[in-house]
């Protein structure tokens, strides 16, 4: 009863919010993200709220606060506290922003046939995706009813001839999907406008006198829109942060930030708080934990890494060895519902931009005292394997422990020892005989793990290199060695060891999910490696990981290589955090989770918490309730924030990327098409630079794109272009703010 109770608080907390407007029980489902399979549960809290009078359902069917509600009405059962205002803060934080709806269309009343997320074009038409249905619906300009991007909308469907995409018409928007915009201001007499950076919205935002803050034509800002505007007028808003002006270095980076809602600043009350508890380890912190501060501990990071979370240790046990991943106890110092842990939960993780990292923790500890610096005494987590010659798991341990890291080594190090250079073996004379049997033990388990059927994509990544003011010059390859797939494979065995450890013990927990590809996905994929004479084998509609594994290993040095792994890495579906162990697909895992990474993972940290609870003899009833009710929702949202970080950092190298080949306008290069549409390719350049060859530019031939395929074929020359083709194009065109890249081939260059 207590999480139906919490439910009746956390629905009551939304209907009397200012901003809520009454909605229907479909509309409330969409808006509040409830599951299909809960449902049943959510339509017992509505009637429950409105048995006690709490509520009220009006005479079109939607729930709104009752006008003569009771004062107070006491819960069935009701034996805990009302969720705090941070839970009830941190629960709304995943819903859209409740519209205020005040210009509504005059057609509100209609009974919508659909309700789903608005997805704006820069060109003012849109499409609608709905929840659990593979189409999406058009919506012309003149039917948006002026939603913008991710609103959630109610429509009715107009047209759908057959063999042809349905349309729709937005009669009422329910939810907006922002509230917050970065663009770059420019003043007028006595107002000012903002314009959007992002290309989802296409009408320019007034800032009425007085509500600019002081910015000057030129300033990236932050602005809050208080009116989404209607077809009389603009939206209207009040700049509410000056980011810098648009030609400062690196504002243009900050904008990107800003723009997905990440603060690089943490509030002064989170700094205040680090610096509180980032004390030196003491005796009392000691006091508990096993003492390993005479092993031999190493970390092996980048050189330019600062934020250390793990470090590693190998003993031999006759054959057998005894690996060590000593993970930094973070948890010793961000303490659940604390300032740092509410601000570490709202970021979710850090982000690795270009020229900067957007740490989850403040410097003082993911820097400092949660670093395994070198010569430092650090409070950490350990787990302590056992494994035979043939990479088998044959006993295991974990405890908290406190360490003190031997070395500060780098992966160019560590390969430069493991390959032989006997001047780095002589500077690392004590650890050069672990790091052999570590060498050794690695390709054991990446041998075992192989056996099993985990697939490695292994693409190349590129490293933008920016100089002090912001500028690009040049853009090189991430050397990836044997020293990185080394701690690659330790820090895999020691995630598998923990969450299986602690699903045999049946403990609440955070698992890292990776689901089987849909099997309509894998029949595209098949259908396309036959059509370039390749064979997919195994049953399609369950398909194993060794075939896929299989496959990619037959096109070892092929020239279809590159293209055909990106292109059943596009058929794979996306990890998540998940608090059932429903296994990794990728990894041919039946267990696994993020264990390692707690200065920079919130999941890996809440983990730890778990973990500690456990050691201390303090997993009981009350603690195993509170799991079960926080954990999925931090599974949820640290999924969505994990998504988050990876596409702002994918925008900011784009951008960079679109920086420093604008420098190449005119000038050719040589490519493979790395991707066919019906509006033309894509071509990747050899530095990893992609570009669009529209089919504008192919002057010979009208082309037919084949789907099946993936292929651009002339009507009558019949001149195929396809996946992987190598082409030479000139770069024609770029577009800062679009982020996007033109080439032409260079045979119909223009004159």
């Amino acid at each position: 009863m207590r999480e139906f109770d919490k439910q009746k608080h956390f629905l009551m907390d939304v209907f009397k919010s200012q901003a809520y407007v009454p909605m229907k029980k479909k509309e409330l489902e969409i808006l509040l993200d409830v599951e299909k399979d809960k449902r049943s549960e959510f339509a017992q809290v509505l009637q429950e709220l409105v048995d006690e009078g709490q509520v009220e359902i009006t005479k079109r069917g939607k729930y709104q606060i009752a006008e003569n509600r009771p004062k107070f009405i006491k819960l069935k059962d009701h034996k805990s506290k009302k969720p705090s205002k941070a839970e009830v803060a941190a629960k709304k934080q995943s819903l859209n922003q409740v519209a205020k709806n005040a210009n509504r269309p005059k057609n509100e009343n209609l009974e919508p046939d659909i309700i789903g997320r608005f997805i704006s074009h820069k060109d003012g038409y849109g499409f609608i995706e709905v929840e659990g249905s593979d189409e999406d619906y058009f919506v012309s300009r003149d039917n948006t009813a002026f939603a913008m991007q991710d609103d959630t909308v109610a429509a009715v469907l107009t047209f759908g001839a057959p063999g042809k995409r349905q349309e729709a018409r937005v009669i009422r928007i329910i939810a907006h999907g922002f509230s917050d915009v970065v663009g770059t201001y420019e003043k007028s007499n006595g107002f000012g406008f903002v314009v959007a950076d992002s290309n989802k919205l296409d009408r320019d935002i007034f800032i009425p006198s007085g509500k600019d803050m002081g910015a000057v034509t030129g300033h990236k800002v932050v602005c809050h829109i208080d009116d989404y505007g209607d077809d009389s007028h603009k939206p209207e808003g009040v700049i509410t942060e000056i980011i810098g002006h648009k030609n400062d270095p690196g504002v243009d980076i900050l904008s990107i930030v800003r723009g997905f809602g990440i603060d690089p600043e943490f509030p002064d009350k989170v700094l205040k708080q680090a610096t509180n508890v980032a004390k030196p380890v003491s005796e009392a912190d000691r006091a508990g934990r096993n003492d390993i501060r005479d092993l031999t501990v190493i970390t092996i990071d980048g050189e330019d890494t600062k934020d250390i979370d793990d470090g590693v240790s190998l003993e031999m046990d006759g054959e057998n060895f005894v690996l060590g991943v000593h993970i930094a106890d973070v948890t010793n110092y961000v303490q659940e519902s604390s300032a740092l842990d509410v601000e570490a939960l709202k970021r979710g993780t850090s982000v690795y931009l270009a020229d900067r990292v957007i740490p989850m923790l403040p410097h003082t500890l993911s820097n400092g005292m949660c670093s395994l610096n070198e010569g430092e005494d650090r409070l950490a987590l350990s787990c302590i394997m056992t494994f035979n010659p043939k990479g088998e798991l044959i006993d295991h341990n974990i405890y908290e422990s406190v360490i003190n890291s031997n070395h500060r080594m780098t992966y160019t190090d560590v390969f430069a020892i493991m390959t032989g250079d006997e001047d780095k073996r002589s500077e690392y004379a004590d650890v050069t005989e672990m790091i052999d049997q570590m060498y050794k033990l690695s390709q054991i388990l990446r041998a075992k793990r192989k056996k099993r059927g985990a697939i490695d994509f292994d693409f190349p990544e590129t490293h933008i290199v920016i100089d002090e003011s912001g500028k690009v010059v040049g853009l090189a390859p991430y050397e990836r060695n044997d020293a990185h797939k080394l701690i690659e494979d330790f820090m895999l065995a020691a995630n598998e060891t923990v969450a299986e450890h602690f699903n045999l013990m049946e403990s609440p927990f955070v698992y890292r999910v990776h689901g089987a590809p849909d099997p309509e996905k894998i029949q595209s994929l098949s259908r396309f490696l036959g059509a370039c004479g390749y064979t997919l084998k195994g049953n399609k509609d369950s398909i194993h990981p060794k075939e896929i594994q299989k496959m990619l290993e037959s096109l070892a040095g092929h020239e279809d290589e590159a293209v055909i792994t990106k292109m059943t890495l596009r058929s794979m579906q996306q990890a998540r955090y998940d608090t059932e162990c429903k296994g990794h697909f990728g990894l041919a895992a039946q267990y696994y989770c993020h264990f390692t990474s707690p200065i920079r993972r919130y999941p890996d940290l809440q983990i730890h918490r778990i973990i500690k609870d456990h050691l201390r003899g303090r997993m009981n009833d009350r603690k195993v309730s509170h799991y079960e009710s926080l954990l999925p929702q931090v599974a949820l949202e640290t999924s969505k924030l994990e998504r988050r970080a990876e596409e702002c950092e994918r925008e900011v190298d784009k951008l960079k990327m679109v920086q420093f080949m604008k420098n190449f306008i005119g000038q050719e290069f040589n490519g493979n098409i790395s991707s066919v549409t019906g509006w033309g390719m894509y071509v990747e350049l050899e530095n990893t630079v992609e570009g669009l060859v529209h089919v504008s530019t192919l002057y010979d031939d009208h082309y037919d794109f084949i789907e099946e395929n993936l292929t651009l074929v002339g009507e009558r020359t019949g001149r195929t272009f396809k996946l992987g083709q190598p082409v030479t194009v000139i770069l024609d065109s770029v577009d800062e703010q679009a982020r996007t890249i033109d080439f032409i081939l260079t045979e119909f260059q223009r004159f």
